[in-house]
């Protein structure tokens, strides 16, 4: 890896776990939202025991790192997720120690989205540095990176005892409450993980494929690529012509192909990641 590459993940992983503290110890932490995960199993044994919560969330930590060293990457994928959790846990002890925290909100709805929102942050930037803050981030990665399944599917999933816990807790409006926090933190990390890198892909079945094509090439300046089809129906040729471009440009894209063929059937759908010219280098893939 080059120094620049590893000096980015440090960041990435330090300020990514900075701000998913500060959402545990601004929102989470005073609203009693036991949002999933080891934090929220921690927060629910410190209203019984009164040990610290960064503490605990390190040490039920250890068995995970064990599954992600097996499942994720081994010693690349340990010392950044063994990072991201150390910086995690210590500022969510020590910050309370620097002196008292402003009280942003009592209204347990702007805590619901602020905490669901700053935490999603936190979790994307530490997917960015290729690591993950423990608990259950290790284990919707797992899901993420083997199965496909989305992470704010897997946050729901994976976090559902915890919640349970929390309902018992602090009450099952607070689990409720929670519960909007898991969603709103998964899809805002999924976003921020994805950044720029999610595009749109186009399927267009037409009668006058090499026109549209050389539109999408002179027009759009992006590529086309026409593949030959059978229409199941009239069992006649229909060629597909497929192109992936910026979120930007599909409408632009809608109205080229009804200027050249009105009677064309489109399909419109989204890409996660797009590797190659006119979008992510190859080079930036380690």
């Amino acid at each position: 890896m080059f120094p620049w590459r590893l000096a980015r993940d440090l960041a990435y992983l330090t300020l990514g776990a900075g701000v998913l503290a500060l959402a545990m110890v601004l929102f989470l932490i005073p609203a009693r939202l036991a949002a999933g995960g080891v934090s929220g199993l921690s927060l629910v044994l410190h209203h019984y025991t009164g040990w610290p919560i960064g503490a605990m969330v390190f040490a039920f930590n250890v068995p995970l790192f064990l599954l992600g060293w097996r499942y994720l990457g081994g010693p690349r994928f340990a010392w950044r997720t063994v990072y991201a959790t150390a910086v995690f846990s210590a500022v969510i002890d020590l910050l309370p120690l620097v002196g008292p925290l402003p009280v942003l909100t009592d209204d347990p709805v702007l805590q619901v989205l602020y905490g669901g929102v700053v935490s999603g942050i936190g979790a994307g930037l530490i997917y960015r540095g290729k690591g993950t803050s423990g608990g259950t981030d290790i284990l919707a990665r797992i899901l993420a990176h083997r199965w496909s399944i989305p992470m704010a599917q897997s946050y729901l999933t994976s976090d559902a005892l915890v919640l349970l816990a929390a309902g018992a807790t602090f009450g099952w409006e607070k689990a409720l409450y929670a519960l909007v926090v898991l969603y709103v933190a998964g899809l805002t990390a999924e976003g921020v993980h994805q950044g720029a890198n999610v595009a749109r892909t186009a399927l267009i079945i037409t009668e006058r494929p090499q026109e549209v094509a050389r539109a999408i090439l002179e027009r759009l300046d992006r590529g086309a690529t026409i593949f030959p089809a059978t229409g199941a129906y009239t069992g006649q040729p229909r060629p597909v012509v497929y192109c992936v471009l910026p979120r930007s440009d599909v409408a632009r894209l809608k109205l080229l192909v009804r200027e050249i063929d009105p009677r064309a059937f489109m399909v419109v759908g989204q890409a996660h990641e797009v590797l190659g010219e006119g979008f992510r280098p190859w080079t930036e893939i380690e």
